[in-house]
């Protein structure tokens, strides 16, 4: 189980009801955070992990498929991130069972917004690279709300049991 906590303006793109309490989430990456991005054409949907902040890149069309899209494009992050696929079989399994949720941690948005400055300054200081590879680098930055450790390492140590980092627990 696992709830999408989407901004409110992409929420009124849903077009979703409002939402029931959601259950606590079942993934080892926690619930996860969704924005839209009015880059230039096409626009994003920057997806982070609650816990790790751990950042997939997604374009912003067909809503509707939204689940699905993360499952698939979280597969390709964890998998060049060298995770088993075993463990990506067993957090995506978990992630099948799907809400829609309001945000509910300033700590994890203001990541957020930060992955978003970060990927504007690249775009003006190098060329356009993959959704995977924008992703990628994203997540190789310091973030403080998990004490200076980086999201791909986070989510390493989540994974391989070095002790979870919670970036909305700080």
């Amino acid at each position: 189980m696992v709830t999408l906590r989407c901004t409110q303006k992409l929420r009124r793109r849903l077009k979703e009801t409002p939402p029931a309490p959601a259950a606590s989430a079942t993934t080892k990456l926690g619930d996860w955070y969704v924005n839209l991005l009015f880059t230039r054409p096409p626009h994003l949907l920057l997806c982070a992990s609650e816990r790790t902040l751990l950042p997939v890149l997604l374009p912003a069309r067909d809503l509707d498929t939204l689940a699905v899209r993360l499952r698939q494009g979280l597969s390709e992050v964890l998998t060049a991130l060298g995770i088993p696929q075993p463990m990506i079989i067993a957090e995506l399994r978990e992630m099948a069972s799907c809400t829609f949720g309001p945000t509910a941690s300033r700590q994890v948005l203001g990541s957020m917004k930060d992955f978003a400055h970060m990927m504007a300054w690249r775009r003006q200081a190098g060329p356009e690279s993959d959704l995977l590879q924008r992703a990628l680098d994203l997540a190789e930055s310091p973030c403080s709300p998990l004490r200076h450790n980086s999201p791909d390492r986070a989510t390493r140590q989540v994974f391989w049991g070095d002790g979870p980092l919670r970036a909305a627990d700080r």
